[in-house]
């Protein structure tokens, strides 16, 4: 293998950098380094050779030649991130939007793998994570989502098998994963189901298994969460379940105390508190996490 060229390095990475941030944030940096070179490399360097100041003229004239052509080429860098970061973003959100009002239930068992991971990723988002996509997990990669609320670290691993049902393996491998890592939770993801075995081995551990139907589910609450924010009826919560502190003091919908996503206001309508309203998460079933209304 060739030797990889180290400024073609350094503009990936800053490319990179780029698409992983809000589109604005590119702008904006592609604008600063236009500003800050352009005064390097309009500054005026002597070019009359001085006893004891060669070095110096000489890093300044080399400082004012990268300057000029850096004033250049870094914006156009930051831009094509910043494009490409918007671009997928209306892709995400055409994604979520597609399998949100997709009544026959094609559009998830038919999506690649790649677009799996990105609605995946979306989704997290919509539930209050912050979403960095590993980028180099292939169909049948490790973990392709790491999120973080707060100090805490989750990690994610995808499957969008259509007929396949995850096996217990898959589920160990994460687990694993999450242990040397030291994170504090993770999900395994997919387009289908899990088996039993599966199931059974993240029961009592700090794992969530999402399949295909809740998955759809999470992101149609998440969605209408943010739209607006009405009053639903749904099942009570799981009974011996104990209601937090109450909502935001402006009456504001809070974050939910499980996952940190949205919330919703809800009826209760089982159990000692029916007719009741309290704050249930969008995520549900996925996610029980409840409030006192």
């Amino acid at each position: 293998m060739g030797r990889r060229n180290n400024n073609s390095s350094m503009f990936e990475d800053l490319f990179g950098i780029a698409a992983a941030l809000p589109w604005w944030v590119g702008v904006i940096l592609a604008a600063v380094a236009y500003v800050v070179l352009h005064r390097y490399a309009i500054a005026e360097v002597s070019t009359t050779p001085v006893a004891g100041h060669v070095g110096q003229m000489v890093v300044a004239q080399m400082v004012k030649t990268f300057s000029y052509y850096l004033q250049y080429i870094l914006p156009v860098v930051f831009l094509a991130g910043a494009g490409t970061s918007y671009f997928q973003r209306k892709k995400r959100e055409s994604l979520v939007y597609s399998v949100a009002t997709d009544k026959a239930g094609n559009v998830l068992a038919d999506m690649t793998w790649r677009d799996f991971e990105l609605l995946v990723g979306e989704a997290f988002r919509l539930r209050g994570f912050v979403v960095t996509e590993t980028g180099g997990g292939g169909a049948d990669g490790g973990v392709d989502l790491m999120l973080r609320r707060g100090n805490e670290l989750f990690l994610v691993q995808c499957k969008q098998w259509r007929a396949l049902k995850v096996s217990v393996s898959t589920v160990r491998e994460l687990y694993g994963v999450m242990a040397a890592r030291g994170a504090a939770g993770g999900f395994v993801v997919t387009s289908g189901t899990f088996t039993q075995d599966a199931k059974s081995f993240a029961e009592g551990r700090n794992m969530e298994l999402i399949e295909g139907r809740v998955l759809v589910n999470m992101i149609e609450q998440a969605r209408a969460a943010r739209q607006s924010n009405p009053v639903v009826s749904v099942r009570a919560a799981a009974p011996g379940t104990q209601l937090m502190p109450t909502a935001n003091a402006d009456g504001t919908a809070p974050t939910c105390p499980r996952c940190g996503g949205t919330m919703v206001k809800r009826i209760a309508k089982q159990g000692a508190n029916a007719g009741n309203p309290f704050w249930g998460c969008t995520s549900f079933p996925a996610c029980r996490g409840i409030r006192a209304a």
